[in-house]
């Protein structure tokens, strides 16, 4: 063994530390794309686990879209075989060439992977992303034009419902990576994509490895604006608890004053149903000044009944149409629907609209509120308003809604590598 192997090891290990807790007999995943970097992490992952009883299986995708893909996946698995590491096939059949082909195969892989993890009850993902990966990652947010917040590069902890993203190597150069698969006596795959000049990051990889390495002013700068990233987050967090109460029923009250543009930002994106923030530019004066005013979905109006303050709520004419009923659904992007019963044939859920007339004298909720409620309608009878305790059939229609948005008004903050 030389010495970059215990080295790597270390550093491995402080930087699962960092990401943890786990529990007493951890259950990793490890994606592997069959390339060198995420097999050595496959490695590193199998004896951090080995060390505390617990277990890692590697999940390799197969995106199906070049001829050689299938070979590649079954060389793979046999390869982690060979390591000790047991390892699961997952096939995505329907991914197809077309516009934006990296981000719709990024998003399949991930709901691929978020899947497997939970049939297995894994939490923990772990992703090869590493110390080049980050600075090309970083330069192409500078291209793109992002802001503070983007140039904080890769998290190193990601948190899902039901998953957390580890990226533990987002320090480690991936020559040490390839050293080890090569002290291992293990080969890997090249895929071609990334030797590809028509697409971006190849374009910058094959740039930046023609320049001067900088081993200190870059990863230090990255981790600077990562830690403020950080702590702007968890400042913004303890602002959103202190001025805010998120109802179950998808609007929020909003202390009166003005607020932060990241608390509004996040408030509205929430409330909205939205994956993505509203423009800095809409906020930012909104935030400094609160008003009655529309944006992104949503509307800000006085708190009325409700006292001092801002009522935040969904725009009733941004309101998704409505759908087919089923036994578990997302409506709006903002609300979690499930019933105990088969629906029939017609049913569908959409907003209350109109209806919510016959319910103002029995709720203290504003009619703006009331408009945006999901409803269950069989046809065009209104059968159920899971929030107003409302059924045309009081022993048969049981149905729950949970105000459950893409994106919560305060998740986890971000977690830099170091």
């Amino acid at each position: 063994m030389t010495g970059t192997q215990p080295c790597l090891a270390a550093a491995f290990v402080a930087a699962m530390d960092r990401l943890g807790p786990y529990e007493p007999h951890p259950a990793l995943a490890v994606a592997v794309s069959g390339g060198a970097d995420s097999l050595a992490l496959a490695i590193l992952a199998r004896d951090w686990a080995r060390r505390r009883d617990g277990s890692t299986l590697a999940l390799v995708v197969d995106h199906g879209l070049r001829p050689a893909s299938a070979g590649e996946a079954r060389i793979t698995l046999e390869r982690l075989t060979g390591l000790g590491v047991p390892a699961r096939l997952l096939s995505l059949s329907n991914l197809k060439h077309g516009p934006a082909l990296a981000e719709r195969a990024r998003i399949m892989r991930y709901e691929i992977l978020t899947d497997a993890c939970h049939k297995a009850g894994i939490l923990h993902l772990l992703l090869g992303h590493h110390a080049a990966d980050q600075v090309e990652t970083l330069a192409m947010r500078v291209l793109r034009g992002s802001q503070t917040h983007g140039l904080a590069g890769m998290a190193a902890l990601h948190e899902t419902p039901s998953l957390r993203l580890l990226r533990p190597l987002l320090e480690v150069e991936p020559a040490l990576l390839r050293d080890l698969l090569t002290m291992n006596g293990t080969d890997w795959v090249e895929d071609p994509s990334n030797r590809d000049q028509r697409a971006m990051r190849p374009r910058l990889r094959h740039y930046l490895a023609r320049q001067t390495p900088d081993e200190t002013r870059l990863p230090g700068a990255i981790a600077a604006v990562a830690r403020l990233r950080a702590r702007e987050e968890a400042e913004t967090a303890a602002e959103l608890a202190s001025r805010t109460t998120i109802r179950p029923e998808g609007f929020a009250l909003l202390s009166p004053g003005r607020i932060s543009p990241s608390a509004l930002s996040s408030l509205v994106r929430t409330i909205g149903g939205m994956a993505h923030p509203a423009s800095p530019g809409q906020i930012s004066l909104l935030a400094a000044q609160p008003r009655s005013a529309t944006v992104a979905g949503v509307r800000i109006m006085p708190a009325g009944r409700f006292g001092d303050g801002w009522l935040v709520v969904r725009e009733e004419a941004a309101v998704m149409p409505p759908v087919a009923a089923s036994g578990d659904i997302t409506w709006d992007h903002r609300f979690r629907l499930r019933a105990h019963r088969t629906f029939p044939s017609g049913a569908t859920i959409g907003k209350l609209g109109p209806d919510a007339a016959g319910f103002r004298d029995g709720s203290d909720l504003p009619s703006a509120v009331l408009r945006t409620l999901p409803a269950l309608r069989i046809g065009k009878v209104l059968a159920a308003v899971p929030h107003l305790g409302y059924a045309s059939d009081k022993s048969g229609w049981r149905i729950t809604a949970l105000f459950s948005p893409r994106k919560p008004v305060a998740g986890p903050c971000f977690v830099p590598a170091r």
